[in-house]
């Protein structure tokens, strides 16, 4: 008799709620308002895509991850071959990269016969026959002279191509990645060529 009021107020709203736990939820009436709008039959299917596409724990999503990674090394692969640029890796993609390598297909140079000619005097160079150890040290340092200025020529060449054709952009990186291609043989380089040589790229 001596509690307070609100714990009284507290005591009824315990007991409501009670009842109303115990009483069995009534069913809404068909043509009552249901409070929200009907969604639209495309976004209901967006929607169970959506629901449909969340993985259902890290494992899962691990796994989609690994399958997307190497479905994208599948298009970069095939990208490469056929010179898709859509899906080329970030180094190849974009004008410049395409005039750079487009440059360097379209000559003839000593720089893609480096890695042959390496090897063959390599080999040679294993014979220890007196003076032909001379010989082979000197083709080695010929080889390496004229893949220098061939190198010179050809960057000075591409640069000029490149101010004249993109002038104000940015051109930073096209040099050295037309020097890296052009020490590969051309038949070996990706993505392919797709100028014959004495082209105008």
């Amino acid at each position: 008799m001596f509690r307070s009021r609100s714990k009284e107020e507290q005591s009824a709203k315990a007991a409501d709620a009670k009842v109303t736990a115990d009483q069995p939820q009534q069913p809404r009436h068909p043509e009552a308002p249901k409070g929200r709008p009907t969604p639209k039959r495309s976004e209901a299917a967006a929607q169970r895509r959506s629901l449909a596409s969340t993985p259902a724990n890290r494992k899962e999503a691990t796994k989609r991850q690994r399958e997307a990674r190497r479905a994208d090394m599948a298009r970069q692969r095939e990208a490469l071959a056929n010179g898709d640029e859509r899906f080329l890796p970030v180094r190849d993609k974009g004008p410049v990269r395409r005039y750079a390598r487009d440059f360097v297909d379209s000559r003839f140079t000593v720089m893609e016969f480096f890695l042959p000619l390496a090897v063959a005097i390599l080999v040679l160079s294993m014979f220890n026959r007196g003076t032909f150890q001379q010989y082979v040290l000197l083709a080695w340092m010929v080889v390496i002279l004229v893949i220098v200025v061939n190198s010179v020529i050809l960057a000075v060449g591409l640069r000029k191509g490149l101010k004249e054709r993109f002038a104000g952009e940015n051109t930073r990186g096209a040099v050295p990645y037309a020097l890296m291609r052009s020490l590969q043989m051309r038949r070996l380089r990706l993505p392919k060529p797709k100028v014959a040589r004495g082209e105008k790229p």
